[in-house]
């Protein structure tokens, strides 16, 4: 997708002259967890608009909030609210809540293990259950692959699954991609991953028998979930402007979100706040 959307980026550049005429692109850094969507909105708004030039970078949620507080970037994707890091004044942005994301524990095939409780997920990151047979696997010791610090991803399992315990020391990683890969060639090996990210060659976990499909999402039922956020400044470009509306359009959330394993706004039937709190809307 990414290769794709440069290919189209430089196509434009081409046709357009963009380089000559000093256009600057509409870049949006952070959330890799919403980069996918937001590379596939980028793509379909140049085709309708030449003019436009959509530059789509990942970088984590932290890097994404304090790039567009500083006036770097147009938008700044977050899978958390602004208020949720240091050094990020919400007040002075505007934010667009442009889907849902489901967060899914999964680790390497060789497992066999099917089922966490929730209390178990978070025993494993803390490091007090550390052999899967543990937890009715077979006798192998237990992998911890985290995300990075700067990680929206990483924060919403830290708010939703940690709820303050501490993690216990283990690689981390900056790439959902990575944590994949990484998952996949490791034996007994556990992370997490945004929905968008699942592939078949990884085991995704149920979590308190619950399994991850849309309407759990949406009533609630599964656990780990967050909106997805493309910040932006009090005043912005036409062109921004457009992206987003491409993007919370009915079409783009009925078709694009849905098949990329997005939850669209409008299914979800609760709310959720900056402190992880939910209640029925």
């Amino acid at each position: 997708m990414r290769k794709v959307l440069g290919m189209v980026i430089l196509m434009t550049c081409l046709l357009t002259g963009c380089a000559g005429t000093g256009t600057k692109p509409t870049t949006a850094v952070g959330s890799s967890a919403l980069q996918p969507l937001v590379e596939a909105a980028g793509e379909k708004l140049m085709k309708q608009d030449p003019k436009a030039y959509i530059n789509v970078q990942g970088g984590g949620s932290g890097t994404g909030l304090s790039q567009v507080q500083q006036g770097a970037v147009a938008i700044g994707n977050s899978d958390v609210f602004a208020e949720q890091k240091k050094g990020i004044n919400a007040s002075k942005l505007r934010d667009y809540k442009v889907c849902v994301v489901a967060i899914v524990p999964v680790v390497n095939r060789q497992v066999g293990v099917r089922n966490l409780s929730l209390a178990q997920l978070q025993a494993i990151f803390m490091g007090r259950i550390t052999n899967w047979r543990q937890v009715g696997g077979p006798n192998l010791a237990i992998t911890v692959i985290n995300r990075s610090p700067g990680s929206g991803t990483r924060m919403v399992f830290d708010q939703q699954v940690m709820r303050g315990q501490p993690l216990k020391p283990a690689p981390e990683q900056d790439s959902s991609g990575m944590v994949r890969q990484i998952v996949k060639n490791t034996p007994g090996a556990i992370s997490y991953l945004a929905w968008p990210y699942l592939t078949s060659d990884l085991q995704s976990l149920k979590i308190n028998q619950v399994s991850l499909t849309v309407t759990n999402v949406a009533q609630n039922r599964w656990p780990i979930w967050a909106y997805e956020h493309m910040y932006v400044p009090r005043q912005t470009t036409p062109t921004t402007q457009a992206l987003i509306k491409l993007i919370l359009s009915d079409d783009f959330q009925e078709s694009t979100v849905r098949k990329m394993r997005y939850i669209p706004i409008k299914w979800m039937q609760y709310e959720q706040d900056a402190r992880g709190h939910s209640w029925r809307r």
